[in-house]
């Protein structure tokens, strides 16, 4: 079996972050989302995959080369992303008429597909795909399923829901699935809907059936979906510490990197504080992830996500923040006093 895990797409819902980084990049527990799907891929076996990129495709590629995976990677250019479904019909040469699994590299799973592959595996269908109970199926894809728990039906944010069961974004397939890409129409989106494909496996008499997600899922497509994840991911982190506290207190579950000084400070847990980082005179919360070279001084900060290279300092209080790479933040002392922005396109702040 080969996996094609998708690295493409403009991040809309992410912007301003994703004017200068790709979406998939963006660190949970400061670590990229994207990683989390290659090392769900290679934990279930597989060892040849192919990752879909477009916009940042050498940041995506820079990114990846460099951790010497335990698999060989392939990158496959989409150029504009035109759906789900042309994501496949672009690796066809890649995907070589196997079985894979397809994968979107914005998503978590906390349990992996370990398990799901093995049902894949086992069952023998057509087509696997994940669902998981939600609250408002409504906002979702959601699938309709027989007596059997197969698959009868796919409906696109349903008015209506036919069951609470919303597709996540992992599937697996035969290669019949190149054909049914083939065969569909591009959507009001003009696009072309994995969906429509699934769609068009059942009503030529393919077989899909579904595997339930049991642990948590998290599509890391907006800000406060990147928070949660981050919340997610901690709470299973056991702790560690690299670094140098002086005249600190360090509670809880903390994680602290090789060559960071913690000065001065209170670090409570879960958290998770980067390498070569200065925390002086401040408070790190539970629910932080503060990435590699970040200096942070007389401020406090939980449930926040603080990405490489940033610099904060004498700021108040930080609560639920996603801040970029290389950011300055610091304490205005000249005269008149008053808040200095430069901000970029959609951007969003609360004062």
């Amino acid at each position: 079996m080969k996996a094609l895990i998708l690295s493409g797409g403009h991040g809309t819902r992410l912007r301003p972050l994703t004017y200068s980084q790709q979406k998939q990049l963006i660190p949970v527990a400061n670590k990229p989302v994207l990683f989390y799907a290659i090392e769900d891929v290679i934990e279930a076996g597989i060892k040849d995959i192919g990752i879909i990129v477009g916009p940042n495709k050498e940041q995506v590629m820079e990114t990846v080369n460099s951790v010497d995976w335990d698999a060989e990677i392939e990158f496959i250019y989409q150029g504009e992303p035109k759906g789900l479904a042309h994501a496949i019909l672009v690796a066809e040469e890649f995907l070589d008429n196997e079985e894979f699994v397809m994968y979107l590299g914005d998503n978590i799973l906390r349990g992996g597909i370990v398990d799901h592959a093995n049902k894949f595996k086992e069952l023998n269908p057509d087509s696997l795909i994940l669902l998981t109970e939600v609250d408002e199926p409504q906002r979702f894809g959601v699938a309709e399923l027989d007596e059997n728990g197969r698959v009868k039906k796919l409906v696109e944010k349903p008015k209506v829901p036919p069951s609470n069961y919303a597709l996540v974004g992992v599937y697996f397939f035969k290669p019949i699935i190149i054909e049914a890409c083939k065969n569909i129409k591009p959507s009001w989106r003009n696009e072309l809907e994995i969906t429509d494909a699934i769609q068009w496996l059942i009503d030529n008499g393919y077989r899909v059936e579904a595997s339930i997600v049991e642990g948590w899922w998290k599509d890391t497509g907006k800000p406060e979906d990147i928070l949660e994840a981050n919340r997610l991911i901690l709470d299973d982190i056991q702790p560690k510490n690299e670094g140098k506290a002086e005249n600190s207190r360090i509670m809880g579950r903390v994680v602290i990197e090789s060559g960071t000084v913690i000065k001065d400070s209170v670090i409570k847990g879960p958290c998770v504080v980067g390498k070569n980082c200065r925390i002086v005179n401040s408070y790190i919360g539970p629910y932080t992830s503060i990435g590699n070279n970040c200096e942070i001084e007389g401020t406090e900060i939980e449930d926040s996500v603080i990405m490489d290279g940033s610099k904060i300092i004498n700021a108040g209080r930080f609560v639920e923040s996603l801040i970029g790479r290389n950011v300055k933040i610091q304490e205005c002392n000249s005269k008149p006093r008053g808040y200095r922005f430069i901000v970029g396109d959609n951007s969003d702040i609360v004062l």
